[in-house]
């Protein structure tokens, strides 16, 4: 589905479409084509394997518990009868009974480039070698940014929360969420050398991966064959974290593909209904939700190394060898 006005969100269900096929978020070749994933540490992602605890309340909040909040999604995923998008509409109907506004980005069905070019910079001669830095930088400081990107940077500006909706494909989100980070985040607007980590024009927004994969949460823990979830997830957290999000632990559902037949694919229809009729849960206890813990700047000596005195939260960024 693809809205004429990118600040307007697409027309949801009143009720949410049974899942009747099994094909939910499929994408490549192979039993599990959805994700070559993994992911359920428990110290990062809160999965969908063991749900969580959460406050049951369906009734329609009273104006006093009304929720304010301005929430882009952002869904990256080809197929809009998916079940992550499916799982995105969800979303978006339960930030709306709070009483929040929704935004949306779908980046598929917005043709979305993902390719930083020289092509969208009109001010660049032939002569001149394509620094993708200095050209988002020089762009914004004469307002001539592309349009595409000057309309998602706006809907960023407006959020309080982005929550983003994607599988896992071969260990990492899809390419074009990664293009649209390159491309959005853009140097001088978004992020600067003096406005990033703590000091990021983000400060006090919070983002929320909602993620699918192909593999069992067994195969996709610490010690799994197809990876930690922790390790594959954290650059993409970090992405954010450089911006100044405040990032929380990832909802992950795992076994998504569209091989299960028999009462396998009955079981994963079932799970998957119990996913988007807690999603209500999941998005009116949002702020309650833990954090990804992140290094403070302070944290780190004159060189950006990790001073002996400050804990580890990662090991991309660690005291040992």
């Amino acid at each position: 589905m693809c809205c004429a006005d990118p600040l307007k969100p697409p027309r949801i269900p009143d009720i949410h479409p049974v899942l009747t096929r099994c094909h939910t978020a499929h994408f490549g070749s192979g039993p599990r084509a959805e994700s070559k994933f993994g992911g359920n540490e428990p110290n990062f992602v809160i999965s969908r394997h063991c749900s969580i605890q959460r406050a049951k309340s369906h009734e329609f909040p009273s104006k006093g518990d009304l929720d304010l909040t301005t929430t882009l999604i952002v869904l990256a995923h080809p197929e809009r009868r998916s079940f992550n998008g499916d799982w995105a509409n969800a979303t978006a109907r339960a930030v709306e009974t709070l009483g929040g506004s929704v935004l949306w980005s779908d980046l598929c069905a917005m043709n979305f480039n993902p390719v930083e070019a020289p092509e969208h910079y009109p001010n660049l001669t032939k002569e001149d070698r394509f620094d993708p830095l200095k050209s988002q930088e020089e762009a914004a400081k004469i307002s001539s940014l592309p349009d595409d990107v000057i309309r998602e940077i706006e809907k960023i500006r407006k959020a309080d929360r982005v929550i983003f909706h994607f599988p896992l494909w071969w260990f990492a989100p899809p390419a074009i969420l990664k293009g649209w980070f390159e491309r959005v985040f853009a140097h001088g607007e978004l992020h600067s050398v003096e406005k990033r980590f703590d000091g990021g024009q983000c400060l006090g927004k919070k983002a929320l991966f909602c993620v699918t994969t192909g593999s069992n949460a067994e195969e996709s823990t610490f010690n799994g064959k197809e990876g930690d979830v922790e390790m594959l997830l954290w650059p993409t957290a970090y992405t954010l974290r450089y911006l100044g999000f405040t990032v929380l632990k990832p909802e992950i559902v795992h076994g998504v593909h569209g091989y299960h037949k028999g009462p396998a694919c009955i079981d994963l229809e079932k799970r998957l209904q119990t996913v988007l009729k807690d999603q209500d849960d999941l998005i009116g206890s949002f702020d309650e939700r833990p954090k990804v813990n992140f290094n403070n700047d302070s944290d780190f000596d004159a060189h950006g190394r990790l001073l002996p005195e400050f804990p580890s939260h990662s090991l991309f960024i660690r005291h040992f060898k």
